[in-house]
């Protein structure tokens, strides 16, 4: 039997690729030039972001020489590992089988390939760069004499570096990469071209890695669909109310106060994972703030401003709406924060219209803030007030790119690979168009909320903060309340979340799901992923707490749900949007959550 000879890959019509170099470079020139233009106003921004970078690692490297010794036995283990790899590749070419010197860790995708296993040559590219990068992380990690900060600040930047020089982002050290420009003829790297170009054209000569196809999804259209209307607006908010899926509801309303960092409809993705829809078919009347994206018009708005003509706006719009002066509330992240200082102000003001208060991965202690922290001292916290004063407030796509940052492999790495060296178009996910459809932040109000919370953690202490003249304390707040946190939250971390529960009164409840920030709660019960702890009794650490938490199944919203129906009260008949004394001012989603950054 003849074996059959694999087919040639395709060829390119020579004047379709001379036609396609001659667009990408006159493309990459036009570029070019707008990005150099528009740089030269910045670059003072640019120039003090380089200068603090360098600071830290002169003290790193000024530490490192102070100890030659320790540096010395790194070295020397280094190269023992490297010569047993080195060893164990020539066994492997000759036919024999060894173990592995280092492995990559458990949940690392970038070596999924089975080239990576198979091949005895990029087993060793492989692990030669699993070596290499143990050895910088280990030897930055083990430098004494740095301060706490600055060793954390180090130790992120290096990560980012190592993780920018790993294997998998270079064409010629990539395995599956390879294999698909063989089959293409090249083509993936033209397209993969096109598509830098796009990214670096939707960016304005900034590279703005597409997450998604951004055509897939229409916000009103495919998102953001569950039927409701804006029955009430301001500077700052529009609110939505849900048309009734039941015939009768609880009495007592509920109100979401998502993050004005990311746009409301992370709770309302698609009919299959909404919680707004869920709640609706449970019974609940719900209401959401949609906030503004903010242009420099909003430079002055403040903290206090968002708590007034937010939550507390909302509420007014409530009871005319409903005519019920008790209500439910859920904060969500930063809505979440601004909802404990908001209780706090009402309790000074003996306002008690609030009856349960829910937090979601919101931190009202921020002593061990995460990651995030490192972003946030007072050089850098200069550097990002100048650059608000200048415009009037901090883009939407700055703070995005700050978070993506923390989890580079997964949110900026995996798509450089499949948009610009394998050429694919990106996947359709609508979780991850909410993450790029951007808000931008006010000045002022950006500035006191990184101050007073993640620097000097001012919340947590009994007249730390002021709010429209008052000094507020969560002590002073005795209402039942909810946390739930995520496992794997790496932007409000689930320990720091859970001493929240110490902070204020009232009977609090604490449940933790599985995975990070947003998948971890947007988690709906037809998934069955996860599951949960959840727990009645607070002690006074979060591992005391997981200790004696017991494990369930699947979704924890029906636990939550079921707690929150115990704070409804009656029922009553449904009601429907502009039935009480607010007229309907147009059809949810709304006008504010369509405006883009």
């Amino acid at each position: 039997m003849v074996e059959k000879q694999p087919e040639p890959a395709p060829a390119m019509d020579p004047r379709e690729l001379s036609r396609t170099l001659v667009d990408i470079t006159t493309r990459s020139q036009e570029l070019v030039n707008e990005f150099v233009t528009r740089e030269q106003s910045a670059h003072h921004i640019d120039l003090d972001d380089a200068l603090h970078m360098s600071g830290l690692f002169q003290q790193l490297a000024s530490r490192m020489v102070s100890n030659p010794m320790q540096l010395a036995q790194s070295q020397i283990a280094f190269w023992q590992d490297y010569a047993q790899l080195v060893n164990n590749t020539t066994m492997r070419f000759l036919g024999q089988n060894r173990e592995s010197v280092i492995d990559p860790e458990r949940g690392d995708k970038r070596f999924s390939h089975d080239a990576w296993e198979d091949s005895p040559i990029f087993d060793f590219i492989k692990q030669s760069y699993l070596l290499a990068a143990d050895y910088v992380h280990s030897t930055v990690r083990n430098v004494e004499g740095l301060d706490e900060q600055t060793a954390r600040k180090v130790d992120f930047h290096t990560r980012q570096f190592v993780d920018a020089l790993s294997p998998t982002n270079f064409v010629a050290t990539n395995p599956e990469v390879l294999e698909k420009t063989v089959e293409t003829g090249g083509q993936n790297l033209l397209r993969g071209l096109r598509n830098l170009l796009d990214d670096l054209a939707a960016g304005e000569g900034r590279l703005r890695v597409s997450m998604t196809d951004t055509e897939a999804f229409e916000v009103g259209h495919n998102l953001a669909i569950t039927p409701g209307k804006v029955v009430f607006q301001n500077d700052l908010i529009q609110l939505i109310q849900y048309t009734p899926t039941t015939d009768t509801v609880y009495k007592r309303p509920l109100l979401f106060v998502p993050p004005w960092i990311n746009k409301y409809y992370i709770l309302d993705l698609q009919p299959r994972n909404s919680m707004i829809k869920y709640m609706v078919d449970q019974g609940h009347t719900v209401f959401v703030i949609s906030w503004k994206n903010p242009t420099s018009d909003y430079a002055d708005k403040t903290f206090a401003d968002y708590m007034v003509e937010g939550p507390l706006a909302a509420l007014d719009a409530i009871e005319q709406a409903t005519g019920e002066t008790d209500v439910n509330c859920v904060g969500y992240c930063l809505g979440g924060t601004l909802m404990g200082a908001t209780l706090a102000y009402m309790a000074a003001n003996n306002d008690a219209r609030i009856k349960s208060i829910t937090f979601f991965t919101a931190m009202l202690d921020f002593s061990e803030p995460g990651e995030l922290e490192i972003f946030i001292d007072e050089e850098q916290l200069r550097n990002l007030e100048r650059r608000m004063g200048s415009q009037g407030f901090l883009e939407g796509r700055a703070m995005a790119t700050t978070m993506a940052t923390l989890r580079a492999n997964d949110l900026i790495w995996s798509f450089f690979i499949n948009n610009y060296l394998k050429g694919d178009d990106p996947f359709p996910f609508d979780l991850l168009y909410w993450n790029q459809d951007c808000t931008n932040m006010p000045a002022r109000m950006h500035t006191f909320y990184l101050r007073n919370m993640y620097q000097e953690n001012r919340l947590r202490e009994p007249g730390g903060i002021e709010l429209d003249g008052v000094p507020i304390d969560l002590g002073k707040v005795d209402i039942p309340s909810c946390f739930v946190s995520a496992r794997e939250d790496h932007i409000a971390p689930w320990k720091t979340c859970y001493q929240g529960v110490h902070l204020i009164g009232g009977r609090p409840r604490f449940i933790l799901g599985g995975s990070g920030h947003i998948a971890g709660i947007i988690n709906p019960p037809s998934r069955e992923k996860y599951g949960y702890w959840v727990g009645d009794n607070t002690p006074g650490t979060a591992a005391e707490w997981l200790d004696s938490a017991e494990w369930a199944p699947g979704s924890w919203w029906p636990e939550w749900e079921q707690w929150l129906a115990g704070q409804a009260s009656a029922k009553v008949a449904a009601r429907q949007p502009g039935a009480g004394a607010l007229p309907v001012i147009e059809d949810a989603p709304g006008a504010y959550v369509r405006e883009h950054a």
